[in-house]
């Protein structure tokens, strides 16, 4: 039996259910269903450069000594961009990251296109054990391609360090939870450092620092969806 048969077989059995809500998908829909993608909360308007924030609230920019230059994501974190995310990481719904990417690609700002190499974000290697797949470079291998730029994975995630998911924002900027450095030729020209969700955005700047340190003049922070 060939693989499509099978699917279509698996489909019988079990018709394809939407990614965030799990309803039944119609004909015309592909694995997210209409409804989903109309309520997309995607982030319109201007929004800081620095820190991808609609608004500081009465705060400074919460990236000003960050090391990436800028930062950006075409969607909040969310109602269904949360969902989907969720469905990535922790349900395997790797098929997603297609549509992920086309959906920055889509939207990425002229003014960030002018990188020249994709670099995802590292992963911790007990996780990257546990799931089989790191979700930050499952989604960059699909972007690097849409944007036609090279794909670069020169930073390695060392030490052990707790989990960032449910962390404080002081437990998540300590540097001792997010060790990172090269691994391999830095891309000395300027790149697309990509992750799944921006939250405080410790583990972009860890990664940014690794890769200034490293010779590259510019990082831009790209994810798919930000914490407001």
């Amino acid at each position: 039996m060939t693989h499509r048969a099978l699917a279509e077989l698996l489909a019988l059995v079990a018709p394809p259910a939407c990614a965030a809500c799990r309803t039944p998908l119609a004909a015309a829909d592909r694995l997210v269903c209409g409804a989903c993608v109309r309520e997309l909360p995607w982030l319109r308007g201007l929004r800081c450069p620095r820190c991808a924030l609609p608004s500081h609230l009465s705060r400074g920019c919460p990236a000003a000594g960050a090391a990436f230059a800028a930062a950006w994501a075409p969607l909040a974190y969310d109602g269904v961009a949360r969902r989907l995310v969720v469905a990535l990481k922790f349900r395997g719904a790797l098929a997603l990251a297609d549509l992920m990417a086309a959906q920055i690609a889509a939207n990425l700002p002229r003014g960030l296109r002018d990188a020249r190499a994709v670099v995802p974000v590292p992963p911790h290697p007990a996780r990257r054990r546990r799931r089989g797949f790191d979700p930050a470079d499952v989604l960059a291998v699909p972007l690097a391609r849409r944007l036609d730029l090279p794909l670069v994975r020169c930073l390695r995630r060392r030490g052990g360090g707790g989990r960032q998911v449910g962390a404080g924002r002081a437990q998540r900027r300590d540097p001792r939870r997010l060790a990172v450095e090269g691994e391999g030729p830095v891309p000395v020209a300027r790149v697309l450092l990509v992750d799944d969700v921006h939250t405080t955005g410790a583990t972009l700047d860890a990664c940014a620092r690794a890769l200034t340190a490293g010779g590259c003049p510019s990082v831009i922070a790209l994810t798919y969806a930000r914490t407001l």
